[in-house]
């Protein structure tokens, strides 16, 4: 196998990962904002959130269930383990971040906020770590 054929297959194989982990970070993340927020995270809020039906919504929850990263009752709110709690917060720090650096770039609120849902799931910790810190410039020179 060629390199450019290694380094290929290296990025599609990220990729696909990165998908695999995806829906699970987005519906922690968004069941930790729901609790923050109201105190509880109802699968009703977590369907209307996410735009989904309830059924889909239910069944993401039961794999969520599966892996550990959530705990619910019947009749009850869907709450965090500490590993969805933890999946929770650094999924949040990856869009906070990539969501400051495209604000910083000057892209529209709406268009930085819909890209950065995507993007998160995608950026390496090296990438992440060079936009967050040419944000910080970028806002120290604006501030100046």
């Amino acid at each position: 196998m060629s390199s450019n054929t290694a380094r290929r297959a290296a990025a599609f194989r990220k990729t696909r990962e990165a998908h695999l982990t995806e829906v699970a970070e987005d519906y922690v993340e968004l069941i930790g904002d729901l609790i923050n927020e109201f105190g509880e995270a109802r699968l009703t809020d977590i369907a209307e959130n996410m735009a989904v039906s309830q059924a889909t919504a239910s069944k993401i929850v039961s794999r969520l269930k599966r892996e550990g990263l959530v705990e619910n009752r019947p009749y009850r709110s869907i709450f965090l383990t500490d590993t969805g709690e933890a999946m929770a917060n650094e999924a949040r720090r990856k869009h906070r971040i990539v969501l400051a650096f495209l604000q910083a770039l000057g892209i529209d609120d709406a268009t930085a906020q819909a890209d950065s849902e995507g993007m998160e799931h995608h950026v390496s910790d090296v990438t992440l770590t060079a936009l967050d810190a040419l944000t910080r410039r970028l806002n120290r020179q604006a501030d100046s």
